[in-house]
């Protein structure tokens, strides 16, 4: 079992999880974050004022899956997150020992 943990541009969440759903992937946990990347954030401007917004709003998707549907779930977050621009985030890939379902005490591939 796999953990993918997502992290895209609020303006992509309701793509990304249509997009989820069409293939059927099974639950997800969204999570409003805030961060930046190797840009450090963004420069803005305000009434013509210059000001540096060094953490920017961002979505973590985190979802475990089993081995076999991870390239599946890569492609599809990378298609419907993808703007091609600086900030469209990150997807992270981990390993994951176990699961046990709480109200079945199920545990493995079924507790998913």
């Amino acid at each position: 079992m796999k953990k993918i943990e997502a992290v895209i541009r609020p303006e992509k969440l309701d793509a990304v999880r249509h997009a989820l759903e069409q293939v059927e992937c099974g639950g997800l946990m969204i999570s409003e974050i805030e961060g930046h990347g190797k840009q450090k954030g963004v420069v803005q401007q305000w009434r013509g004022e210059k000001y540096r917004l060094e953490l920017l709003p961002k979505i973590k998707i985190a979802l475990v899956v089993k081995d076999a549907d991870v390239d599946k779930i890569v492609k599809t977050i990378i298609s419907s997150a993808k703007t091609g621009e600086i900030g469209d985030g990150k997807i992270f890939i981990s390993n994951i020992e176990n699961v046990i379902r709480i109200r079945t005490e199920e545990k493995g591939e079924v507790a998913i």
